[in-house]
């Protein structure tokens, strides 16, 4: 609330540099996470109740498990690196700078409050914040008219899910008799009331997560600053959904009806979003339909009853916070130093940015699931735990993993293409532009770190899988999943090698995908 009311006056004293100041915020929170991990792993995390409405019984409760702390360490950690971004992303003459800033501290601070939550009422107040300052940050340009259309798309979309959701949470909190989210957890309730309840929370969850038939409007929501796509629609806003399904999976995965939302919608949007997102031009579209396309398969994996590929799933959940957090930052660094995202003319980039064009590699790397990025090690996880006898049963099983695939191999062709077009010297293009300033530490340095996380973290799986596994060995089906950095020849592996020779296919077929059509 401090760095809240300070934001403004603090942009009119110090302009964009205040967005330094402003970071120790978001790192705080992160900073706390760290200090608290091994009470975490000991089940032992803190804790606090406060009294909100005596006279309803209401009270603000919060409580940090492994989900949770993942969360705080995705939105804390990686909202600072976006901090300090902005301090030189914007120029000394914007303006609405101090309005921005503010609204973006608010945003942190309602998703900290969000992930962090005990209470269905109070996560619910936390999650309609998100909302509208969403709404504030996507429409920031407010004097284009395609802000103000996607902004409008934004909260119109996630608002008539959080309506949905908003019945599910008071139906759900009466058959339980409360509205602890760790009691329901604990003794959840059952009946065909309790299974509406659970389906409308679920509409809230995907609207927020841009799945199938709710994903136009995340694409449409580039028309935000690049830190804004990098935050909202890579760390923070979107993971809302993906978080609410995972907290809620140990208690109701089971439910017929939720397995059929979650792997259908699941299934569907990885391939959609996937084949979407090959057909851009923009480097920004790229990345907006590849963050449908990974939502859908992290949405499949974190909402499975078994173990394996929940854990699987919130590893990826990590992964893909730093890598498509750094792809977008460094698009923006893209457009910042050249005035065009269009791939079609961008041409020997990679020689004049060297560095910029070394940071997008290892984030590209991870994102389609090349060794030893944390994004492989996510990936061959799930691989590993659906073809693994008992880890994962579905009447849906073989459909599932071949989804996967195909969405694993649009994955791997857009993302070529994606540096290819940023970087490569294309025959026959003249190189565009003809003189780029390279950029400064602070536009450069936080996609850096992202990279280098991404790389740090998949060198070090028995870390992560003893950090996750307190919440996927919640889960009620299958034996504990793993993590590792090889696992040996085995048909994972196999599926893995044929993926990535799929997608090298689509990414040099790619101008022809792009004239495929089809009715999504």
């Amino acid at each position: 609330m401090a760095a809240l009311l300070a934001a403004p006056v603090l942009v009119r004293w110090l302009g964009r540099k205040a967005f330094l100041i402003l970071a120790a915020a978001p790192a705080s929170a992160a900073t706390w996470a760290l200090v608290h991990t091994g009470a975490v792993l000991n089940g032992d995390g803190p804790t606090s109740d406060v009294l909100w409405v005596p006279s309803l019984g209401l009270a603000l409760s919060f409580r940090l498990d492994s989900l949770s702390w993942l969360l705080v360490l995705m939105v804390g950690g990686i909202g600072a690196a976006v901090f300090i971004y902005c301090s030189r992303y914007f120029s000394e003459r914007s303006t609405g700078l101090g309005r921005f800033a503010a609204v973006l501290t608010a945003f942190a601070g309602a998703m900290l409050g969000l992930v962090t939550s005990d209470n269905l009422i109070q996560l619910y107040v936390f999650w309609e914040l998100t909302t509208v300052f969403s709404y504030l940050l996507i429409g920031h340009y407010s004097d284009r008219v395609s802000s103000r259309r996607a902004a409008m798309k934004a909260i119109l979309v996630t608002t008539v899910g959080g309506l949905a959701m908003l019945v599910g949470i008071v139906i759900l909190g009466t058959e339980a008799g409360t509205y602890s989210i760790s009691q329901i957890l604990t003794l959840p309730p059952s009946g065909s009331l309790v299974e509406a309840a659970v389906a409308l929370i679920l509409v809230g969850a995907i609207s927020k997560s841009a799945l199938v038939p709710f994903h136009f409007w995340l694409p449409a929501a580039m028309a935000a600053p690049t830190p804004v796509s990098a935050y909202l629609h890579a760390a923070a806003m979107v993971k809302a959904g993906v978080y609410l399904v995972a907290r809620f999976a140990p208690a109701f995965a089971t439910l017929p009806l939720w397995g059929a939302l979650v792997t259908v919608l699941g299934c569907l949007t990885l391939v959609v979003g996937g084949y979407q997102a090959l057909r851009q031009n923009d480097l920004k579209l790229i990345l907006a339909y590849g963050t449908v396309s990974q939502l859908g398969l992290l949405i499949l994996l974190v909402g499975s009853p078994y173990k394996g590929p929940a854990l699987a799933g919130v590893a990826l959940l990590g992964a893909h916070a730093l890598f498509k957090g750094c792809l977008f930052l460094t698009v923006g660094v893209i457009d910042a130093a050249t005035g065009t995202r269009d791939l079609r003319r961008l041409s020997g980039l990679g020689r004049k940015l060297p560095l910029t064009a070394v940071v997008a590699a290892l984030a590209t790397a991870s994102m389609i699931g090349l060794m030893p990025f944390s994004g492989y090690v996510a990936k061959e996880s799930a691989l590993d735990a659906f073809l693994t006898p008992g880890q994962y049963e579905s009447p849906l099983k073989w459909a599932v993993i071949a989804a996967f695939a195909v969405g694993s191999a649009f994955t791997v062709a857009y993302g070529l293409r994606l540096w290819w077009g940023a970087f490569a010297t294309k025959p026959g293009v003249p190189s565009y532009p003809v003189v780029v300033t390279p950029p400064p530490l602070f536009l450069i340095g936080p996609p850096a770190l992202m990279a280098v996380a991404g790389l740090a973290t998949g060198l070090l799986p028995d870390l992560g899988e003893a950090v996750l596994s307190p919440f996927s060995n919640r889960l009620p089906f299958g034996e504990p999943g793993h993590l590792a950095l090889w696992s040996g020849f085995n048909p994972a592996l196999a599926i893995t090698i044929g993926i990535l020779a799929l997608g090298l296919a689509l990414a040099a077929v790619g101008d022809r995908v792009q004239r495929w059509r089809f009715p999504w």
